[in-house]
């Protein structure tokens, strides 16, 4: 069934693999093999996963009483290497129970 909450968990999980796959795919090839071209290829997508994981995130605060705290993790862990995977874990994955 489509809800904007599963999106968000979608969304959650390409944004943490674009990401891993930048960190340690497209950008070892760009200064190991001087080819640019993985990190052109990864980087919009995700920069577009990034902003729509942020927006979702300011979205659904509210609907499920996050804490500051709670909240800022669930921000920080777009930034942090597989820190989207623990998010879904503990937050998204609970809400929906």
């Amino acid at each position: 069934m489509f809800s904007f909450f599963n999106l968000f968990r979608i969304i959650a999980l390409l944004e943490g693999v674009s990401y891993l796959l930048l960190l340690f795919i497209a950008t070892p090839i760009k200064y190991l093999a001087n080819d640019p071209q993985y990190v052109k290829l990864l980087g919009m997508p995700h920069g577009i996963l990034f902003i729509a994981y942020i927006a979702f995130a300011f979205m659904f605060k509210k609907g499920f009483s996050w804490s500051t705290k709670q909240f800022i993790i669930i921000l920080l862990a777009s930034i942090i290497p597989f820190g989207t995977f623990y998010i879904d874990r503990k937050y998204l994955k609970v809400e929906t129970k």
